[in-house]
Parts: C-alpha cells; sequence; structure tokens
C-alpha cells in the first residue's frame, strides 16, 4: 500500500496557515504531519502544552534529585 500523502496536513510557520499536498513548504517551516486541518491549525497549542508538561516533569525530576533550578 503506497502513501498518496492523504491525510497530512502541516502548520507552516513561516506563513502562518495549514499547508498540505504540493502546496506545503519546506519541513524546516513545518510542524507535523497532523491527521486533520484542525489539528494543523492547532500545532502551536499542541507545542506550547506539550512543552509546559515537559518542563513540569523535568522540574519535578530536579526535585526528586535534591537539584534547584
Amino acid at each position: 500500500m503506497s502513501d498518496s500523502g492523504r491525510g497530512r496536513y502541516y502548520w507552516c510557520t513561516r506563513h502562518h496557515r495549514v499547508e498540505s499536498g504540493e502546496d506545503t513548504c519546506p519541513a524546516r517551516h513545518v510542524l507535523g504531519p497532523y491527521a486533520s486541518a484542525a489539528d494543523a491549525e492547532n500545532a502551536l497549542q499542541t507545542v506550547r502544552e506539550r512543552n509546559e508538561a515537559w518542563e513540569a516533569e523535568d522540574a519535578r525530576w530536579a526535585e526528586e534529585d535534591g537539584e534547584e533550578k
């Protein structure tokens, strides 16, 4: 089964829009792929949420190790 590129949407950080197919900028300018245009449109919020979770986890680990941040 070949991958036709269907269901691949990207958030372009250069143009601030959802892109797909032939209209997609180079990888260095996009986040994704996402399964839907709505998911791609929310990419920056997803990144924020993941970063906050990772930072909280790092702080928890540092606290357990007795480190100060």
